[in-house]
């Protein structure tokens, strides 16, 4: 992301959002919520995001994603636009807790486009594993399993957006530090509609890997595979 993208977003979140709620760590220290942003609509232009009718970023492209932020707790209104314009395509109230971690995508065709929010559990991994969850943003993909090439399936019968409607699915997965060959199968077959060469996860990494783009897109929009690094 850009240098003025995380200026802007830094400076505008820890200043400016409305509420005052926030969680004490139990040393008297205030420990607000932090939020990462992140464009997953294939279809959709660079976007501006207002948090409470302020500018907070700016151009940000797909499948491009800002860092945490710390924000102040509470209700906060959002809403994106295409970059430039004040035409908004989200216009959502989010609530964020003193004391949490949250992605929010925006996800689904530009015609459609949403808010997908999701508390972050960035507890750190065991010795020797790393966390890993899998998020189906691919607006016209059918369900999907996610396998270890050739072998078991780690994430079973993956819809998109299913995390919406149970947040389990949201949940981080453990699992031994490695390079992995992933696949992506038609839920419930053999049937490979994406390979995932070389997934390296590091022992004490968190990560997110998200389906992305359209089954039949070509260039930026082709059907493919996002992995961010929680932390």
């Amino acid at each position: 992301m850009k240098p003025m993208f995380r200026l802007a977003l830094a400076t505008f979140f820890l200043g400016a959002l409305a509420s005052c709620s926030k969680t004490d760590n139990g040393e008297g220290e205030v420990v607000p919520p932090r939020v990462m942003v992140l464009h997953a609509s294939p279809d959709a232009p660079a976007v501006d995001i207002r948090v409470n009718n302020q500018v907070a970023v700016q151009a940000l492209a797909f499948p491009s994603n800002t860092p945490y932020v710390a924000v102040n707790a509470g209700s906060n209104n959002v809403k994106v636009s295409p970059a430039g314009t004040n035409v908004n395509v989200i216009d959502a109230n989010l609530n964020f807790e003193g004391g949490k971690v949250y992605s929010v995508f925006a996800i689904d065709s530009v015609s459609k486009l949403k808010a997908a929010v999701l508390e972050d559990n960035l507890a750190t991994p065991a010795a020797g594993k790393a966390h890993l969850r899998f998020l189906h943003f691919s607006p016209n993909a059918p369900a999907v399993d996610i396998a270890v090439t050739g072998g078991p399936v780690l994430f079973a019968n993956r819809a998109f957006n299913d995390q919406s409607a149970n947040t389990s699915l949201s949940a981080f997965t453990p699992v031994d530090a490695g390079t992995y060959n992933l696949e992506v199968r038609l839920a419930g077959t053999n049937t490979v509609v994406l390979a995932l060469p070389n997934v390296a996860v590091t022992a004490g990494k968190i990560y997110t890997v998200f389906a992305r783009g359209n089954v039949g897109g070509t260039g930026a929009q082709a059907l493919g595979a996002q992995v961010i690094a929680n932390n």
